[in-house]
């Protein structure tokens, strides 16, 4: 039971956020909100307040935020709180709220982790013979700063570096007490470990933060990791290098996320809260990027039709951009359904 509450709770907040900045932005241009929803299906609660109904709805697997005029009509011509009516800066900013709160949510809950745990620091505990890092001289102490001109602050960024170039040589900066020296390492194939190494052995230690900017500061460090992350698997899904078994949907993230309640309750509620909020940075940020990618019927495809309504200086026809939409939309559950179904073949 408590799984399931932890995984309504989870899509619960990043929905809420997500559609709070396209509320937030639409209050803010005078366009009327019909309703404000989390969930979808039925409604369970509802209150109205004015011209917006706020609702909690059955099904916790989205949300909403209705606008007035969000689809343009003929009736909508000459009413001041219609979306449509707005001008294209006002659309694009509320159009563009949702995904931007979401990486805000994701850098909140970051601070809370980096204040709580620390951050990794790329510095190495050593160097394995025979590889290159050894034969470059690198030793134990040593904190990594870029590779290959990629600026490098957390050490989970050198191995998703590593895991997504395994065979890549490397220009490696690193600095040794102020001096900053650098390494040109070629990763050499382990069969003992079934990958390419270039022999950094790494101590797996957290470093405390020492005040508040510095907090803020590796949080944004912590949400860049993640939005790379994500940038970096959709590349490799499109070379067609990622397995079916390693894609996952909703069903694979609640199975997750119940995991880690079984694991962590054991250890207190603040373990466990602080490790809801690790998954819900991924999360957050993963829904953040996605919304932004120019698919009809996500925001990402919505600010493209408004991007070519500026540059043209005119909208396109109403009933075609709807049409693409409504593929789109088409698309994306049927996107759905197979996800849940790879899901559901995955775990039996």
């Amino acid at each position: 039971m408590l799984n399931i509450v932890a995984a309504i709770l989870v899509f619960g907040i990043l929905v809420m956020f997500h559609e709070f900045g396209h509320f937030l932005f639409a209050k803010w241009n005078g366009i009327g909100v019909v309703e404000f929803a989390i969930g979808m299906g039925p409604k369970l609660l509802s209150i109205q307040k004015g011209e917006t109904l706020y609702s909690i709805r059955l099904l916790p697997i989205g949300g909403f935020c209705m606008m007035v005029g969000e689809d343009g009509g003929e009736d909508m011509a000459n009413n001041p709180k219609a979306f449509s009516n707005k001008s294209v800066w006002a659309r694009i900013s509320v159009v563009a709220a949702g995904p931007i709160f979401n990486f805000i949510l994701a850098w909140f809950l970051a601070m809370v982790i980096v204040a709580n745990v620390g951050y990794d620091l790329p510095r190495i505990s050593g160097t394995t013979e025979g590889y290159s890092a050894y034969e470059q001289g690198m030793q134990e102490g040593d904190v990594i700063t870029q590779i290959n001109g990629h600026s490098i602050k957390l050490y989970r960024e050198v191995s998703m570096y590593l895991y997504f170039h395994p065979q890549e040589e490397m220009d490696v900066v690193y600095k040794r007490g102020d001096e900053a020296r650098t390494a040109h390492l070629t990763p050499k194939y382990s069969e003992e470990t079934g990958s390419y190494r270039i022999g950094i052995v790494v101590s797996g230690q957290y470093v405390p933060t020492q005040n508040l900017f510095e907090v803020m500061e590796y949080g944004v460090y912590e949400v860049r990791y993640c939005i790379n992350n994500v940038l970096q698997s959709l590349s490799y899904m499109l070379k067609g290098q990622v397995k079916s078994e390693d894609i996952g949907g909703p069903v694979r993230v609640v199975s997750i996320i119940g995991e880690t309640v079984k694991e962590t309750r054991s250890y207190g509620w603040e373990i466990l809260l602080l490790n809801l909020a690790n998954i819900s940075v991924l999360l957050s940020a993963n829904l953040g990027v996605m919304n932004l990618l120019p698919i009809p019927a996500l925001d990402g495809g919505r600010l493209l039709f408004l991007l070519i309504e500026l540059l043209r200086g005119k909208p396109l026809p109403p009933d075609k951009e709807g049409m693409v939409h409504f593929a789109g939309f088409a698309f994306l559950m049927l996107l759905m359904v197979v996800l849940v179904f790879n899901d559901i073949r995955n775990i039996f």
